[in-house]
């Protein structure tokens, strides 16, 4: 039946929208949630909030790496400059820096769950402009 049109209980039944189930709550008229481009959810620990859980979860884990004296000067959300001197800044922001006691090595770290064209290109400048290997968790 060339040009047929399907009934909404037709649409829900189909193996796509079983398959996903935003269709579904559009058909039905729930409202759409706001989701992140990469399916990350805001999380708070300590009344600090986070861009995802996975960085929220790493955070508790360097509190207690420095709570035991394994880590030092941890700190979030540094910048680094990545064009100084050019016409329009670019910065890097890094989730997570401390240095490790024993060595006395500085970490950049930064909790990924995605690698965008934008990252790649920041980690290679990072490298090349700061001399720092971003330690990706």
């Amino acid at each position: 039946m060339k040009g047929a049109r399907m009934t909404k209980e037709q649409l829900k039944a189909c193996a796509a929208a079983i398959l996903n189930q935003e269709v579904i709550a559009e058909l039905e008229g729930v409202p759409k949630q706001n989701r992140s481009k990469y399916h990350n959810n805001k999380t708070e620990v300590d009344g600090e909030v986070f861009d995802s859980e996975k960085e929220a979860k790493r955070w508790i884990e360097l509190k207690m790496l420095l709570k035991v004296g394994e880590i030092g000067l941890l700190r979030r959300q540094v910048e680094y400059e990545l064009n100084e001197g050019g016409t329009h800044s670019l910065v890097y922001i890094a989730d997570f820096v401390y240095m490790v006691v024993k060595t006395g090595e500085t970490i950049v770290e930064d909790a990924k769950g995605f690698l965008t064209r934008e990252y790649k290109k920041k980690r290679r400048l990072m490298k090349k402009v700061h001399g720092i290997t971003i330690k990706e968790v």
